[in-house]
């Protein structure tokens, strides 16, 4: 319970920080988009020098960097850790559109297109693909810490890795696949919303596997019980 006191204590101060640092994601974009996109960002995109390019590239790796070692410093477990991570990645991330709402009232609809990333090429959805994996992301963090940090079984085995491995390609892939929009300056081609949902389910079913308690398998003659993992 003590554990699980302090989990919860910890995820709110990751939360803070997550919606704040949001803030400053979203001040960047608008003012990239103020000075690349004085219309209004739409496709096909527009080039940027190479310089400021590779500094938005640093950038963004610098992100990932801040919020996985705020993970780090958060949690106390190895898999708190990445539990952390994973609730204020996704939390930034949908933090980072309701503040892009809020201020410039971007996006108007959830299928509008977005560049999501640009390493190692550039990441293009619609909206509503970041928004459902940031959602998932965020709750099966706070699930993990909190589950982690009470002693309930949380312990992704291979099949939980093999699962989350096949949903990370099938998202990415459905990223990155339009290389004409991304690369070349073409209007996106119709996002493949099939592999956002496989992908999701995997993901899914990675983490309830990951939170399945581990099987007992009868032992000796003296009646004892081992336990196998997944």
């Amino acid at each position: 319970m003590r554990g699980g006191r302090r989990a919860a204590a910890t995820l709110a101060w990751v939360a803070a920080f997550s919606v704040a640092f949001a803030f400053v994601e979203a001040s960047v974009v608008i003012y990239l988009r103020a000075l690349y996109y004085p219309e209004g960002f739409a496709f096909p995109l527009k080039v940027i020098p190479a310089g400021y390019l590779r500094v938005e590239i640093a950038r963004e790796a610098a992100t990932i960097v801040m919020l996985a070692a705020l993970g780090v410093i958060a949690g106390w477990r190895p898999w708190e850790k990445f539990g952390f991570f994973l609730f204020a990645f996704g939390l930034w991330d949908i933090a980072f559109y309701a503040w892009l709402l809020g201020t410039i009232g971007w996006p108007v609809s959830l299928f509008d297109w977005d560049v999501l990333f640009l390493i190692p090429l550039p990441w293009i959805a619609p909206v509503i693909a970041p928004l459902a994996i940031s959602l998932l992301m965020t709750v099966c963090g706070a699930l993990a810490v909190l589950r982690s940090a009470g002693e309930r079984h949380f312990h992704p085995g291979a099949l939980s890795w093999a699962l989350g491995l096949v949903g990370t390609s099938l998202i990415l892939y459905s990223f990155v696949a339009d290389t004409g929009a991304g690369l070349r300056g073409t209007v996106p081609a119709p996002y493949q919303y099939g592999l956002l949902v496989a992908g999701l389910i995997a993901f899914i079913a990675a983490f309830a596997v990951a939170c399945r308690p581990p099987r007992a398998v009868p032992g000796g003659a003296d009646g004892s019980r081992t336990f196998a993992p997944d």
